[in-house]
């Protein structure tokens, strides 16, 4: 095996010089949190070149092993269902589910950092500081302010670095480009005056949320002293012991309580907050350690603990929409929407870990919400795009939008609006109000993070053809686990009603003769999962024994595919059996007992999503359609009023089911895709912990053949195995002419799942 080729040696500044660099590429992203990252690849699948700055020696931000802070999202640890995001922060998600179940900050780096490098249009600039924008002169107020430039500098390697582009996304979290380039930016709490938010103060002010600094502990099985240093806080003498949850047992994110400096210039002092969180955070040890309160502490130490604080909030930028209370909790449509949030607001003292209130107050909405593209792009800097925390919003409206995940979507959203703008010639302004449609199918092709986002493209062929499948899920059934339980609060089926929903079946223990009580409901959206219209109720009596499957008629007609709800009055008497899985397109719910102090300003919800992965025991008796072939050509990829998708019958009847798209007449066809079902309703966490064992999806296919017909012959095209993947692109070309394939049908071979026993597509795509 012959040794690598060694790199030819740098020559060296002349005495008294920097080492001068110019990079150029058709973007700049600065920022290399999830936001920045989401943005390069985005941008950089489109075509564009782009140089990718991180001022720290890795990517992720407050989610890499320099901060640990852990990823969330729409999904609000559960609050919100089917709010996974996909996209290019999906795509994160498996990754880092299969290849660190574990949840190893360390590993989390290597999936950022592998995403980043499997980009060739990307070029990654590590430990680059940004210190100096240059823009046009902005004298005549006629023409807006354009960037031409920004200069980084490289400190390990001495390289000041002078990055050109046409568009700029600042995704640096304070916001420092577009600060140096004069676009507008609000730091602070607004008045209620402004927005007319309720959560708002009345008297404006510039606190805002503080940073934090983590630690992690672990126990090395033999006693271990901790001494510690004149500086750690007596956390004795502060309100800490007394309003916040110190733990032994916890580490990492259960201390995000551990929040300091929103009474300060979170930037211009942060080396103070900094110091103070440390001196907080061995102040906490040494209570844990040493102050004879806590058990089992001997042969605990301190693993880690942060040197770079975790910063919240700083600028907020200004664009041509400031999303607002309003929208989050009003669920605001946009015309220009491009992804969604779905994180409470969550608000924090500005006094942080020494504050006497609750570390945080929360206002849930009743599901997602839209983000529009008119809040990602700077209104007074042409060419100045912006996505993370740094958005154009209110500040009460960031407490939602701030979460990682969302930030990621952002990202995604900016990179690929900025990509195409290019592409088409367009500034950010003109795609968002005149020429949005090419932004809407750019995402429908990519397959980015939205939902609701109607599927409208006429270059997909696929919308045109006749789908048909060897097999449909018309009766999906949940059969018993062989666990019940007591029926002691009311419960919730969330089912499609895809134009009607009839009977379902519950298996239930019935101690004696009795009526049972149910309700029918509808959500208020189709992209919301809590009960709110009610439709009808009724009683079906039940005789006295085990084992009993239980029919309730919802009797439920509905002019669109909506989310039904129906709810079975709690009852000593009875006992439901829990089933062996969650069917798909259904979600169980209880309600939970509200006390007087669970108000609106708590996480607290009347509805409580419970048996994640086993479900309840139940049956349709009646046929849906919610599973049908043609959902594969629907308008929407993901959840949203109904599953949208097509489900086989099952592994017993049909087991290596197919779904085909045929065409009355030949189609010529350069690309085919793909998108599977990656289980949106299950939470996922990229540190400490994650809502499922399993290291791929159940639901996502595994195996598959893809096959095209052409003048009457079938050619399989593609063969995937062990698939982990949600979105796959099959590119098709002819090899005598090296253009599109003439076709008229297509058809997928469903050879095995990840242990689903129906194999599920949500989309099939074609273009020319």
């Amino acid at each position: 095996m012959s040794s690598p080729v060694p790199p030819v040696p740098s020559t060296p500044a002349p005495p008294g010089e920097l080492i001068q660099v110019d990079a150029h590429a058709d973007l700049t992203v600065v920022g290399g949190g999830l936001a920045g990252v989401c943005a390069a690849i985005a941008a950089a699948r489109q075509g564009r070149t782009v140089n990718l700055v991180q001022n720290r020696p890795v990517l992720g931000g407050n989610s890499s092993s320099e901060v640990r802070v852990w990823v969330c999202g729409a999904t609000a640890h559960g609050a919100q269902s089917y709010a996974r995001e996909t996209g290019i922060m999906g795509e994160l998600w498996l990754e880092n589910q299969f290849t660190n179940p574990e949840g190893n900050p360390y590993y989390w780096d290597l999936v950022l950092l592998e995403k980043v490098n499997a980009e060739p249009n990307i070029t990654l600039w590590l430990n680059t500081n940004v210190q100096e924008v240059t823009t046009t002169d902005g004298s005549d107020p006629s023409q807006p302010v354009e960037i031409s430039s920004v200069v980084g500098w490289q400190q390990g390697s001495e390289k000041v670095i002078r990055y050109t582009s046409q568009a700029f996304i600042d995704c640096s979290g304070d916001g420092l480009v577009g600060h140096l380039a004069g676009a507008e930016y609000s730091i602070g709490r607004e008045p209620r005056s402004t927005y007319e938010e309720s959560w708002a103060p009345e008297v404006p002010d510039n606190n805002t949320l503080g940073s934090t600094i983590l630690f992690y502990s672990k126990d090395i099985g033999e006693p271990s002293k901790f001494v510690p240093p004149s500086f750690a806080v007596d956390i004795t003498k502060t309100a800490i012991p007394k309003h916040r949850v110190i733990d032994q047992r916890a580490k990492g994110c259960a201390y995000w309580w551990i929040e300091w400096g929103g009474e300060f210039d979170v930037v211009i002092d942060n080396e103070k907050v900094r110091d103070e969180l440390q001196a907080v955070v061995y102040g906490i040890w040494d209570h844990i350690k040493n102050s004879g309160e806590f058990d089992d502490v001997e042969n605990l130490t301190l693993e880690w603990i942060g040197a770079v604080p975790g910063k919240r909030e700083y600028r907020r930028f200004v664009g041509d929409h400031v999303l607002t209370q309003h929208d989050i909790l009003g669920q605001t449509k946009f015309d220009d929407g491009v992804t969604f949030g779905g994180w409470s607001i969550d608000l924090h003292p500005p006094g942080g870990v020494y504050a006497t209130e609750k570390g945080s107050m929360h206002w849930h909405p009743p599901g997602t919400y839209d983000i529009p593209l008119r809040s990602l792009y700077s209104r007074n800097v042409k060419n100045l795009w912006f996505a993370g925390r740094n958005i154009s919003a209110s500040h009460v409206a960031f407490g939602s939008t701030r979460v990682m995940a969302t930030c990621g979507t952002l990202g995604e959203a900016a990179g690929l609006a900025a990509a195409v703008a290019q592409n088409e010639g367009l500034s950010a302004r003109q795609l968002a109000t005149e020429r949005f449609e090419l932004m809407r199918n750019a995402m429908v092709r990519n397959d980015t993070s939205t939902i609701g986002l109607a599927h409208t493209d006429e270059d997909d062929l696929a919308r045109r053809a006749k789908v048909s499948a060897s097999s449909t899920l018309t009766l999906p059934t949940a059969n018993p686990s062989g666990e019940r339980v007591a029926f002691e609060s009311d419960l919730a089926l969330m089912v499609p009603a895809d134009g009607s929903l009839g009977r379902l079946e519950l298996l239930l223990d019935v101690a004696e003769d009795l009526d049972i009580a149910y309700e029918v409901w509808l959500t208020s959206a189709q992209r919301n999962y809590l009960p709110e219209e009610q439709v009808s109720s009724g009683t079906v009596s039940a005789a006295a024994g085990e084992k009993q499957w239980i029919a309730l008629d919802a009797d439920l007609e509905v002019d669109q595919a909506r989310t039904a709800v129906v709810v079975v009055k709690a009852d000593p008497r009875l006992k439901l059996w829990l089933g062996e899985r969650i069917l798909p397109g259904m979600l169980v719910m209880v309600r939970r007992n509200l006390g007087p102090d669970d108000a609106w300003t708590e996480q607290f919800r009347e509805w409580k999503p419970v048996w994640e992965r086993e479900g309840v025991a139940v049956r349709f008796a009646d046929p849906t359609s919610a599973f049908a072939p043609e959902k594969v050509v629907s308008a929407y990829a993901r959840p949203y009023g109904g599953p949208n998708m097509w489900a086989s019958a099952g592994q017993d009847g049909d087991p290596t089911p197919q779904l085909q798209l045929a065409w009355d007449t030949p189609v010529e066809i350069s690309e085919l895709q793909l998108v599977l079902d990656d289980d949106v309703r299950v939470d996922l966490i990229n540190l400490h912990h994650h809502r499922t064992p399993e290291e791929v999806l159940p639901t996502l296919l595994r195996d598959y053949d893809l096959q095209i017909r052409s003048e009457g012959q079938w050619q399989t095209v593609a063969e995937v195995r062990d698939n982990r993947h949600r979105h796959h692109r099959h590119l098709l070309s002819d090899t005598g002419t090296g253009g599109p394939v003439t076709l008229d049908a297509v058809r997928v071979n469903c050879l095995a799942t990840n242990g689903a026993p129906n194999s599920h597509i949500i989309a099939v795509r074609a273009y020319r």
